[in-house]
């Protein structure tokens, strides 16, 4: 059975909640990253900072310099352990009002994966991969 850490991303760019907020955006912009893993010191995922996050900087009439991640990072955040398979990969992504989900070991933050990464594990498990 394929796992899900097999289609996973490994080096996964990360934030920190306390991140200048228009820091983590300029990695997001840099990197061309739709969704940044927001993670603690000990590398627990405490949220992902989304494009969707990112566009409600749009509607605010306040530009403070101090805003940071946690100002507009949802705490609310699925992950998925690194023993799941690709199947329940693709259920929480079809499940879920997200385009990425975490996966994580121990507990720990240890890849990343996304709705592309899927699909390029349905090319490989149907064997239709370049």
């Amino acid at each position: 059975m394929f796992k899900a850490i097999d289609a996973a991303t490994k080096m996964v760019i990360t934030t920190r909640p306390e991140a200048p907020i228009y820091d983590a955006i300029r990695i997001m912009a840099g990197r061309n990253i739709t969704g940044l893993p927001v993670v603690d010191a000990d590398l627990n995922v405490v949220g992902v900072l989304s494009e969707k996050d990112v566009l409600k900087l749009l509607y605010d009439t306040l530009d403070r310099a101090d805003q940071t991640v946690a100002d507009y990072t949802s705490s609310r955040v699925v992950t998925l352990d690194r023993n799941a398979t690709l199947i329940d990969l693709c259920d929480c992504l079809m499940s879920g009002n997200f385009r990425r989900v975490p996966i994580t070991e121990d507990g720990k933050l240890c890849a990343i994966a996304s709705v592309s990464d899927v699909i390029q594990g349905i090319l490989r498990i149907k064997h239709q991969a370049p």
